[in-house]
């Protein structure tokens, strides 16, 4: 139950946009935010890019986006796009006919940029095929990429010229009657990105897909982007996101619903409340706390959990989480559930019986939204 009727301060109230429909997924209007990766698998390899994909799904990615760099992958995606259990974006660079190719191939919608695709002519013939097979459009603004008459008018990539260049480009789409596109402003300097994306918003009511481009390995990059991403959020700015790590696609997906996931934007999986131990910690809070995030990897079903390591909060946490375990003496500690003290636990057991109360909970948290459905 949210809280937020009574906790005013927790509000984000998200600025309006169209909506536009990226395969079976909402983005924009009052859908919720959608979370994205790219592989980076050879798209040529039909298989390896699946399997992939078919990961990023099961971590929860709403959408997955694979890069078309040749006439070998434009083939392979046809294939991709058949056995994805998510929306396929293409990534289109220098050569408008691999988004001709890409729309002909299934893909729910095509990524363009601006800077790189080629003259108008060539774009509406893109715009065309989308058109022709369903696809919706992103238009993908980059700090690196940008038209030169913009470089030569502003001497440098700037939050200005970005924002031209994007709605340049949306002049051109919606010269051509086409509507359904998305619009991204992208560098990989949280300022330049975030002072693009609040003109951005206030210039367009297209729907804006988020995101720090190369925003480095997984702990640089989560940081950067969780500032970036995270106050643009905050202010209301954003209806679907990718965090772009050199990492494994399935860790930018962590990341983006852990940041939605603390803004109270998203809800999946456990979130699980824990303190960074000290001398008090009445057990190993770390090592407990790696081994659960790990076997907890399976709930899908949104819910919250507390491992705090001694009695200084633990009860006062666990009073606000579905599970929780509370750090005494004596090797063993409480077991809270639904927020109340229910019984003790030795320490050397006390994985596997969370694992059991987690996963027990979250069972009954499915059987009452089935049931209130039902009504």
């Amino acid at each position: 139950m949210s809280l937020n009727h009574i906790r005013p301060w927790r509000n984000i109230y998200r600025r309006k946009s169209r909506q536009i429909m990226v395969g079976n997924v909402p983005v924009g209007g009052d859908a919720p935010i959608s979370v994205q990766t790219m592989t980076n698998t050879l798209t040529t390899d039909v298989a390896g890019t699946v399997a992939q994909v078919q990961a990023a799904a099961e971590a929860g990615a709403d959408i997955v986006r694979v890069s078309v760099p040749d006439e070998a992958s434009a083939r392979a995606l046809k294939e991709i796009v058949r056995e994805s259990p998510v929306p396929i974006v293409a990534d289109i660079h220098f050569h408008y006919r691999r988004g001709i190719e890409a729309a002909e191939a299934g893909a729910a919608c095509l990524r363009i940029n601006p800077g790189n695709i080629g003259s108008e002519a060539r774009v509406r013939e893109v715009i065309a095929a989308a058109r022709d097979h369903g696809c919706s459009m992103r238009i993908g603004v980059n700090a690196g990429s940008l038209e030169k008459h913009l470089l030569e008018k502003y001497g440098e990539p700037c939050p200005d010229a970005m924002v031209e260049s994007g709605l340049e480009h949306i002049r051109i789409l919606q010269d051509n009657d086409f509507h359904e596109f998305k619009i991204s402003v992208k560098a990989s300097d949280v300022f330049m990105a975030a002072a693009a994306y609040q003109q951005l918003a206030e210039a367009t009511d297209a729907p804006i897909h988020l995101g720090i481009t190369e925003a480095g390995g997984l702990m640089s990059g989560t940081i950067k982007s969780a500032i970036g991403l995270g106050n643009l959020l905050w202010m209301g700015i954003g209806d679907t996101i990718r965090v772009s790590l050199s990492a494994d696609p399935v860790e930018e997906v962590k990341v983006g619903f852990e940041i939605l996931k603390s803004l109270g934007l998203r809800h999946r999986g456990v979130n699980i409340i824990s303190c960074p131990s000290c001398a008090r910690q009445g057990f190993d809070v770390i090592r407990t706390v790696e081994a659960l995030e790990k076997r907890l990897e399976h709930i899908k079903t949104p819910m919250s959990l507390s491992i705090i390591g001694c009695v200084v909060n633990g009860p006062g946490e666990a009073l606000m989480t579905d599970v929780g375990f509370t750090g005494g003496g004596a090797g063993n500690g409480m077991v809270y559930l639904a927020g109340k003290q229910s019984h003790r636990m030795d320490n050397a057991q006390m994985i596997d019986h969370i694992v059991e109360q987690v996963e027990k909970r979250a069972a009954e948290i499915e059987a009452e939204g089935a049931a209130q459905a039902a009504e």
